[in-house]
């Protein structure tokens, strides 16, 4: 649906795709701030709680997706099924902001991009404060449609993740990088990121057990991709991203909210691990 703008320029020629489960506490703050593109699609998966109201109050296209435990999941499903009538896709979590600056560099790049999709950089808010420091938050969330899909992972159900979250667009083309960032701040708290990141690191621990076994799967990895696979069952990685994030990239300086942050993904990657190692033991 076209969406009404709050200025008299043109709406953009972007798609906004919000995939959501059980989201009424940050998706209203999402919606608020997508009134200048062309078109906003909300994506549910069975929310209990008030997600679909508030799309529909919203004004937004509202689609229901229902996962079989196989391809597609979530993203790719709505890259392959709906009709897009604008050039670009941008998929937001429902705890991730559009600044104006954002907005402002899209109208000035969008027109004359030949890319095929954008990173996208985002400024992290963690227990109430903003991080202006540790390790650096982006993705590749801004895509050319037609362009590609995300890579695609035959994973029989390893968590209840019926979205991709860990794979990554395979994109026909160059990619750029805009440099205005995306507001990140989930208003559920620590209660939901320590129990999503707990879905994550299964995930994670199941897929490098895959890997193990599918030497093809590998060509297909950036050298960050690779480095990471390689990495995930070494002790030594939760302690060098701990020292990366709080020390090389000056976490310190965001006091104790940085200090936990900085801890908090260490644990990740240590759940990860012992993940892996409990998988092997068990065969």
């Amino acid at each position: 649906m076209a969406r009404p703008t709050t200025t008299d320029a043109e709406p953009l020629p972007v798609t906004v795709v919000v995939p959501v489960r059980n989201e009424e506490r940050n998706l209203p703050a999402c919606l608020s701030r997508l009134n200048e593109f062309a078109d906003v699609i909300v994506v549910d998966s069975g929310s209990t709680d008030r997600t679909v109201e508030i799309a529909h109050e919203a004004g937004v296209t509202l689609l229901e997706f229902t996962w079989d435990g196989g391809f597609p999941k979530k993203r790719n499903w709505v890259l392959l099924h709906h009709h897009f009538t604008t050039p670009w896709v941008l998929f937001l979590d429902a705890d991730e902001y559009v600044t104006p600056a954002f907005v402002t560099e899209l109208r000035n790049t969008l027109p004359e991009s030949t890319h095929a999709g954008y990173w996208i950089r985002f400024t992290n808010h963690f227990m109430g404060r903003e991080l202006r420091f540790g390790q650096p938050m982006r993705k590749l969330a801004l895509i050319r449609v037609g362009n590609g899909l995300y890579e695609r992972i035959d994973e029989a159900r390893w968590s209840g993740l019926d979205m991709e979250v860990h794979e990554h667009p395979v994109l026909e083309g160059t990619v750029g990088e805009l440099a205005a960032q995306i507001d990140h701040n989930d208003y559920k708290g620590l209660h939901a990121y320590i129990a999503r990141h707990n879905e994550y690191s299964s995930w994670e621990a199941a897929r490098f057990r895959l890997l193990a076994g599918s030497p093809d799967a590998w060509h297909s990895f950036t050298s960050n991709q690779r480095r990471k696979y390689e990495s995930l069952d070494r002790w030594w990685l939760a302690p060098a991203y701990f020292l990366h994030g709080y020390l090389w990239k000056q976490g310190f300086r965001d006091g104790f909210a940085g200090f936990t942050f900085a801890a908090m993904k260490a644990i990740y990657f240590f759940q990860i691990r012992l993940k892996i190692i409990e998988g092997q033991r068990a065969n």
